[in-house]
């Protein structure tokens, strides 16, 4: 007995190919704003690449440009089958190609299970590859000549103005690095000799920010130097001064912005999957329901649709009988082809043959 048969009229097949029509056109739409989302993410990453240690995060939005175009291929097909199912003749010449269609659907599907789960699990690869990169990024601040990190201080300029944040995990991570540059200091003045004296490794630290640490809200004029120290500033206490800069670090604002894109992208493409079983229910009812028409020269006749042509039961036992049969049929394949290596010639019965040997003779 089918499984979940029902009964269609040629009103209820048309009404069905049509809808089935319209939401596959939706789904192209849905694979072009999925291709749109991985080069978006794409170009989001490339933006800061230098501010991340490594390129494994970029496998997502390549997953995402994928199956971005494979589902406007397939949706495609599927509008033009469901387009042409209505015309028997049209339809005759799509009716071979159903089969492998829904079987590619199915491996399409877990492709985008995939790529919806890799978009959460992600996540965490992407937070440390900031957390590195961005400490890289602080530490090679001051390096504007050097070849590969010339570009370094702009694009963490850039990144802290426009994500309102400061540091790595927040402000003082700034404090811990020299990011001046050696050629910007006056190594004769004396109270800049004695904080590289003071120092075991010779850096000239002290607690001070870089301008795109800076508030823009702030009331009074930013500061960026001698933060901690009070006495430095009128009317100042650092601890309660905290629109002065970002408080916020870099990672935290850029985890938040790329987790959340990547939850987006996920979601979506969670609904995409929903919408391709759909449409692969709808039309395997379709193409049961044509084939079964009693009299198809009668458009008017009534006919029979099913997702299965028997119960769950007995497909998935009659699945397993056809793998246990191939994997026989592959092992007999293996036996002859050992037998053919050993090519042993077999002596027919009744018949003997003799064989000389140093201690007598042998009858076979």
């Amino acid at each position: 007995m089918p499984f979940m048969s029902v009964k269609f009229s040629l009103q209820k097949r048309v009404k069905l190919a049509q809808g089935l029509w319209m939401l596959y056109w939706v789904s192209v739409i849905m694979g072009i704003l999925v291709f749109s989302l991985g080069i978006f993410f794409k170009i989001e990453l490339r933006k800061r690449s230098e501010l991340m240690d490594n390129n494994e995060s970029h496998l997502v939005p390549n997953l995402l440009i994928l199956v971005g175009m494979l589902a406007c291929g397939a949706n495609a097909f599927g509008g033009k089958v469901c387009h042409d199912s209505l015309d028997p003749i049209k339809f005759a010449k799509w009716k071979p190609m159903l089969k492998p269609y829904l079987l590619m659907c199915c491996g399409f599907n877990v492709l985008l299970l995939m790529t919806a789960l890799l978009c959460f699990l992600m996540q965490f690869a992407v937070y440390l590859t900031l957390a590195e990169g961005l400490k890289n990024g602080i530490k090679f601040y001051k390096d504007t000549d050097t070849p590969g990190r010339c570009f370094m201080k702009r694009t963490l300029d850039m990144t802290q103005i426009e994500f309102r944040c400061c540091g790595n995990n927040n402000f003082r991570d700034w404090f811990e690095v020299q990011w001046i540059s050696n050629r910007y200091l006056d190594m004769s003045n004396d109270e800049v000799k004695d904080r590289v004296l003071s120092n075991v490794e010779g850096k000239y630290l002290m607690d001070s920010v870089p301008f795109s640490c800076c508030n823009p809200g702030s009331p009074r004029p930013c500061i960026q130097h001698h933060l901690t120290n009070n006495s430095a500033h009128y009317d100042y206490d650092h601890r309660i001064e905290e629109l002065n800069i970002w408080t916020r670090g870099c990672r935290e604002a850029l985890f938040s912005y790329y987790s959340s894109m990547m939850n987006s992208i996920g979601v979506l493409v969670i609904i995409t999957i929903l919408l391709e079983v759909g449409y692969m229910a709808g039309l395997k009812y379709l193409s049961t329901a044509l084939e079964t028409m009693a009299d198809p020269e009668n458009p008017e006749c009534e006919s029979e649709g099913w997702l299965l042509e028997k119960g769950v039961k007995e497909t998935f036992a009659e699945l397993l009988t056809k793998l246990k049969t191939l994997g026989k049929i592959n092992q007999v394949e293996e036996g002859g082809d050992a037998q053919e290596g050993l090519n042993i010639p077999l002596k027919p019965s009744g018949s003997q043959s003799e064989v000389r040997t140093e201690t007598g003779t042998i009858l076979l």
